[in-house]
């Protein structure tokens, strides 16, 4: 059984990067440890476990067994003693207050908890020597170490938690589906050498889960009806669904001049949405008056999924004079 672990520190939301490898370990381990490194409080923030406890939960991933290195101090000084060393290859294993360093704790948990597998990113590459140094004076085996290559920027230069979609939270607060965020990193796997951070792919794939969404789970996600569901579809994520569904829930009043295009749609009323369109179409109709009719905006969801939503009678009625009703 591949046994792995996720081993964060307690510094708030995740990085992208670190999702990567959460969701990297959950794909290639069958058992998984939660392993919260907080040996080091002057990194801890308040919370901070709870953060990624929040943000893996979002993202869906799930592990067997969690541990906080601050509760394992006995069991590390245990270990130190059986090296015999504070220092060991020139590192420091233990501190002057007695508490482990990563090196010496990453590894005594390596042994306790069985684990045959470490999925890191290549940021950890160089600390693999010193690590199989420390099993081999333990008098242990070394797990299988695999390195994955880590997310970029667009400059290629390493991606700083205040750039754009660069934290899980950051992807939850901008709409993002957990889904969409999920696929993304799966679809990266173990990438062998570093990768750009792609907002687009991301948005494309936020633009199909949310298309996939039933009308109920669509308004459960948004906080909407589900009447409104039709208008949310097209939208790039949550945010813009429920910016959508207002729109046509209140539309702004403007002037519109298109009277010609008015009486067609008249006309016209009884037809299916998409009938409806290409007829106007064929005979010169003003779509974008139409739409700025409906909804006060020149921009926005399908100018079909809007007829959809809206019953013929307040179509009819907004586009009367040219002016929405508030």
């Amino acid at each position: 059984m591949r046994r792995v672990r996720f081993a964060p520190s307690p510094t708030g939301t995740l990085h992208i990067g670190n999702a990567l490898s959460a969701v990297a370990n959950r794909g290639f381990g069958e058992w998984m440890l939660l392993r919260i490194d907080d040996t080091d409080p002057a990194r801890n923030v308040p919370s901070g476990e709870e953060s990624i406890v929040e943000d893996l939960e979002w993202l869906g991933v799930t592990w067997e067994e969690g541990a906080r290195q601050s509760e394992r101090g006995e069991r590390y000084r245990e270990s130190a003693a059986k090296v015999g060393v504070e220092r060991f290859d020139g590192v420091t294993l233990v501190r002057e207050d007695g508490s482990a360093t990563y090196h010496l704790a990453s590894v005594v948990d390596d042994i306790d908890f069985g684990i045959t597998h470490v999925v890191r990113g290549n940021d950890h590459r160089p600390n693999e020597a010193l690590h199989r140094a420390l099993h081999a004076a333990l008098g242990t085996t070394a797990p299988e170490y695999v390195h994955h290559g880590l997310i970029l920027g667009a400059d290629g230069k390493k991606l700083s938690k205040r750039a754009e979609g660069a934290t899980v939270a950051s992807l939850r607060e901008a709409g993002i589906p957990a889904e969409a965020a999920r696929a993304y990193l799966e679809e990266l796997g173990i990438p062998r050498h570093d990768v750009h951070l792609d907002l687009s792919r991301i948005r494309r794939l936020a633009v199909a889960t949310i298309g996939a969404l039933s009308d109920e789970e669509l308004a459960a996600r948004t906080g909407v009806d589900a009447t409104y569901a039709p208008v949310m579809r097209g939208a790039r994520d949550l945010v813009e669904a429920r910016e959508f569904a207002r729109q046509v829930a209140e539309p702004a009043a403007v002037e519109i001049d298109a009277p010609e295009t008015f009486e067609r749609f008249a006309e016209l009323a009884d037809l299916p949405p998409k009938d409806l369109i290409r007829e106007l179409k064929a005979v010169g109709g003003d779509l974008k008056s139409l739409r700025l009719a409906l909804t006060g905006r020149d921009k926005g969801p399908e100018l079909a999924a809007i007829l959809v939503v809206l019953p013929k009678e307040e179509a009819l009625r907004r586009v009367t004079g040219g002016r929405p009703s508030p």
